[in-house]
């Protein structure tokens, strides 16, 4: 019923520094950017999904909520939004699963470069309910333009997106059994702790527990989102591009995966731990 990961949220409180920040770790143009209750917005778009960059705008209720999470947390990721072909299938699946969804809203975007409209249908499950994760999911009536590509070594797709979690049984039931997402991998390790590779499209939710980390200062056991990792085609000449345009980068490693080699990005994320890789040929990334 999930049929991807549509997109995820990056909250920022400066949404031109940014948009400036992501286009050079990308090396593509934003595809989409609007302005509307309460925040302003830009999309880059790569062969998977999408990244929404969101920061405050005006005096709203919907501006004051984000400024207050960007005040408690800082910038980073925000929120997941999974696609579906059936909205409103789903919307009574999350309902019997007791995921608390939100009626379903019929939301409509323009972009302010070019006018062109984009309208979706949308819902999303009580955060008490999706383990302290914010998860929307939403059906849209077209594909979103594609972000172009601006120098060689460009990003080119989304390899996964990490959750981290105090409770791997109650994680793994609900990406598993009731978001229905396939479990390609449940692993693990002294070092790593346990890893779960649940698939979502071509990309996957990875769900990581190490053990003995403290839960919150009030004694909630919450899931976190902790970070992202985007595929290359060569991680030499993004390691270059990048290098040349100031950003900090880590050398190049081998992956954990074997055929797969990784950088990290140190700065220019807003906040968002991240990781570059390239996969081994014919195989997803680890």
């Amino acid at each position: 019923m999930i049929t991807g990961l549509d997109h995820v949220v990056v909250l920022t409180g400066d949404i031109k520094a940014a948009s400036t920040a992501y286009q050079t770790l990308f090396a593509r143009a934003p595809a989409w950017q609007n302005s509307g209750d309460g925040a302003d917005r830009v999309l880059f778009t790569l062969d998977n999904m999408s990244l929404e960059l969101m920061a405050p705008s005006g005096a709203d209720a919907n501006a004051e909520r984000i400024r207050a999470v960007l005040a408690a947390q800082g910038e980073g990721l925000a929120s997941l939004c999974f696609r579906t072909d059936d909205i409103a299938k789903l919307h009574r699946r999350l309902d019997r699963l007791t995921l608390k969804p939100e009626p379903v809203a019929e939301v409509e975007s323009r972009d302010a470069l070019t006018g062109a409209v984009l309208s979706w249908k949308r819902t999303r499950a009580a955060t008490d309910a999706t383990r302290g994760v914010r998860l929307f999911f939403m059906e849209r009536d077209k594909e979103r333009p594609l972000s172009v590509r601006t120098t060689p070594g460009a990003i080119t797709a989304m390899d996964h997106v990490v959750v981290s979690t105090p409770d791997p049984e109650r994680a793994a039931a609900l990406y598993g059994a009731r978001l229905g997402l396939d479990m390609a991998l449940d692993r693990s390790h002294p070092d790593w702790g346990r890893l779960m590779f649940f698939r979502c499209g071509d990309l996957v939710v990875e769900v990581t527990h190490r053990p003995g980390k403290p839960v919150d200062a009030e004694g909630i056991k919450q899931d976190r989102l902790r970070g992202i990792c985007w595929r290359v085609a060569d991680i030499d000449a993004t390691h270059a591009r990048l290098a040349a345009a100031g950003v900090d980068v880590s050398e190049v490693r081998t992956g954990r995966k074997p055929g797969t080699r990784v950088m990290t990005v140190r700065q220019g994320t807003c906040g968002v731990p991240t990781l570059l890789v390239q996969p081994s040929a014919g195989r997803a990334a680890d």
